[in-house]
């Protein structure tokens, strides 16, 4: 019994690690996804996390005030949780050269580091995310897709140790 459970395991985590879009996947529009523009101004995000097996635990909508200055594109998220928490992130990124974007924010480990490749923003960093009972230091692979002017879809793979814990789609609108 102990064998089969190990057996699941492993497949949880290698389907988990397997099935990840790559930003070198066929775009499906001919739009370009220029971060500064979407953000520039006020955006709405809805959320949920939901672990390796499907369990919805956690939703949340965030407000977004973003200000683009020509060097720095500043976001400050205001994230109201399902159980009423809250919590303030303020990212401050920069474009490099190229479509390439680096960026901080607190409780971000190192930099952040992502890169534009058409309509699709790829995006990744290790965080201390603080959790109701504490915070756990996970790593983020974000995909962001330009759906249209006004709204961007984001599923973001989180894992500890390279293993993954789960995924958190974001709808953006921008208002």
């Amino acid at each position: 019994m102990l064998r089969f459970l190990q057996i699941i395991i492993v497949s949880i985590v290698l389907a988990g690690c397997a099935f990840k879009p790559s930003i070198d996947d066929a775009k499906l529009s001919d739009k370009t996804f220029e971060l500064e523009q979407f953000f520039d101004g006020k955006v709405k995000a809805y959320g949920q996390f939901q672990d390796v097996l499907g369990n919805v635990s956690r939703r949340f909508v965030v407000d977004i005030d973003g200000s683009w200055d020509g060097e720095a594109l500043t976001l400050v998220e205001d994230f109201t949780y399902s159980d009423d928490t809250t919590e303030q992130r303020i990212w401050t990124l920069a474009k490099g050269d190229g479509d390439t974007w680096t960026g901080d924010a607190k409780g971000v480990i190192g930099e952040a580091k992502g890169q534009i490749e058409g309509d699709t923003f790829y995006w990744a960093y290790k965080i201390d995310l603080p959790l109701p009972d504490g915070e756990m230091r996970v790593s983020f692979d974000d995909y962001m897709w330009l759906l249209d002017d006004d709204r961007v879809l984001n599923i973001a793979y989180m894992s500890k140790w390279g293993f993954p814990l789960g995924q958190v789609t974001i709808m953006f609108e921008k208002l």
